[in-house]
Parts: C-alpha cells; structure tokens; sequence
C-alpha cells in the first residue's frame, strides 16, 4: 500500500491542475461540441453535423483570415528569432548597466498591450505620424500604413518601375504595420530568454576554441548556435503560438468594422471574434476556433519532431 507521503506531490499541483481542467480542457471539449449545432444566444436550436465545416472551407474570408494569418507567422516568427539572438549576445558581452539593458528590453513585454497598440497606431499616422516624418528625412514620401492595402512587394517593386502579379505582392502595408509591432513587443521576453540560454554554456569551450584559433564567426556557429538549440526551439515554439493568436493590435490599430484596408490585417482570431462576438455566429465560431486549434498543435507536434532530430 502506497504512503500517504506519495500523494503529496499531486496536492501541489491540484490548483494548477483545477485551473488547466476548467480554463482549457472543458472550453476545447465544449466548443468541439458546438462545433457540431446550430448555436444561438438562447442555446442550442438543432444539430446539423459537418454544416459549419463545410460551410468554413467554402467561406473566402476564413481563407483570407488564414493566409494574413500565415503572413504574420512568416515574417515575424523567423525576424524575431535573428534580433532576439542577436540583441543577446550584445547583452551577454555587456559588463556595464547590464542591469539596465535588460529592464529596458523587457519593459514592453510588460506594458499594456493597449496602450502600446494606441501609441503605434500615432506613430503609424499618415499626417503626422512619426515613421512618415522619419521617412521624410530621407526624402521617401509618406505612406498610408494602416490605411494601405497594397501589399509591400507591390509597393517596393512597384516605386522601381516594376509590375509583379497580385499573388506575389506580400503582406498588405497595414499588416506589415502589425508584424513591426509584433517583433518589437516579442523582443524583449526572447531576449531574455537567449540571454539566459548564452550564459549557460560554460566559457571553457569558447577558451578551448580560441587555443584551436577559431574565430568569433566560427565560434559562433560551431558552439554557440548548437548549444542554444533547446532555448531556439522553446522561443520558436512560443512565438509561434502567440503569433496566431494575436488579436489585440489588428483589433485596436486597424480594428472594425472589416479588420483593415479591405480586410487584410483579418487574421484568423480577429475572424473568431467577429463571427462570435459581432455577428452571434456561436457554433460557426468554434468550427473556426477548433480548426486553429488544430493548426496550432499540428506545427507544435512538427516542432517537437524536428527538435528530437536535432538533438539526436
């Protein structure tokens, strides 16, 4: 018979457990479900099985929503990633107000993601807004920015003369708009992050390399790079996660009633709310939320495959 001693461990963890049962685990089950009834604000009214799938699939804005989606994760998951390494091996070689760079960096992790939304969205204004006066200096006309539909490949090829298909043209402006401010908001935690994954690994390896006269370059790549490979997999997991759930910027910056310029900044979530929120669609609603669920766990899973092979 086990010791009551055994059972301590699992008391510790029980609230945890609670919150992950009732906040997680219930909500996926019960939006599954609902998935599969025409749901309304009074309750549920028939089932009518596959209908909202089927009506997803054939739905042009769900795909819309998906592909803004998918240019979101594109652009700032792998740009993130670069400035998040780079910035800490600039903090690991600082000895002086080191202290000081860090709190600096991760200040806008912690700061309201409203206020911050609202500040970005006067930075990015056609009239007065700061990144057309900086782009003024250097003699580039201002831009529409949050109002602006064009994608970015169409506009840049577009000023050299060059026309290049619909298909090719990228991310709208506005949403180009939304991934600066996404990068710059994620900076910070993953900096920290690498920055704690850089001071683990133990000097003697730099100092044998250096006997062997390798370079800071090759040192970077043959040591530094391999060994911080599980934190490079944990700030690609995370980011991309919150990447696909950003909501609140699209919502506050380009926001209703369409989700931007002719519904380019609409990615998959602000597409949930305004079919659940706005239009009552409930069960419509969670067809959607589950198919991200599952897109969500699909690239986490192919994650965690690539990561073994790595390491192994």
């Amino acid at each position: 018979m086990k010791s009551k001693k055994d059972f301590f461990p699992f008391l510790y963890i029980l609230p945890a457990a609670i919150i992950v049962i009732f906040f997680r685990f219930i909500p996926i089950l019960l939006s599954f479900i609902l998935s599969f009834f025409k749901w309304t604000i009074k309750g549920p009214e028939k089932l009518i099985g596959l209908t909202n799938y089927i009506q997803l699939f054939n739905d042009p804005e769900f795909w819309q929503s998906l592909i803004n989606t998918f240019y979101l994760v594109i652009f700032v998951v792998p740009i993130t990633l670069i400035l998040s390494l780079f910035f800490a091996n600039l903090l690991n070689r600082t000895t002086k107000l080191s202290g000081l760079f860090r709190t600096t960096y991760f200040i806008p992790t912690v700061t309201s993601l409203v206020a911050l939304s609202i500040v970005w969205k006067l930075i990015f204004g056609p009239q007065s807004g700061l990144m057309n006066h900086i782009l003024g200096f250097f003699g580039i006309h201002g831009l529409g920015w949050l109002s602006e539909s064009r994608g970015i490949f169409t506009l840049l090829f577009g000023a050299m003369g060059i026309k290049i298909p619909s298909l090719l043209g990228g991310p709208s402006l506005a949403l180009f708009a939304i991934i600066i401010v996404c990068v710059w908001r994620s900076l910070g935690y993953n900096t920290i992050i690498y920055l704690a994954g850089l001071q683990n690994i133990p000097e003697v390896y730099y100092e044998a390399a250096e006997i062997d006269g390798a370079s800071k370059i090759k040192q970077f790549f043959k040591i530094t790079i391999p060994l911080i490979s599980p934190t490079t997999f944990y700030v690609l997991l995370m980011t991309t996660i919150t990447t696909f759930q950003v909501f609140s910027q699209v919502y506050l910056m380009t926001g209703p009633p369409v989700g931007g310029p002719l519904g380019t900044t609409k990615v998959i979530v602000y597409f949930i709310f305004e079919k659940g929120i706005d239009a009552q669609e409930f069960s419509y609603a969670s067809a959607i939320a589950l198919v991200l669920f599952f897109i969500i766990l699909s690239l986490t899973m192919l994650q965690k495959r690539l990561e073994k092979r790595v390491q192994y």
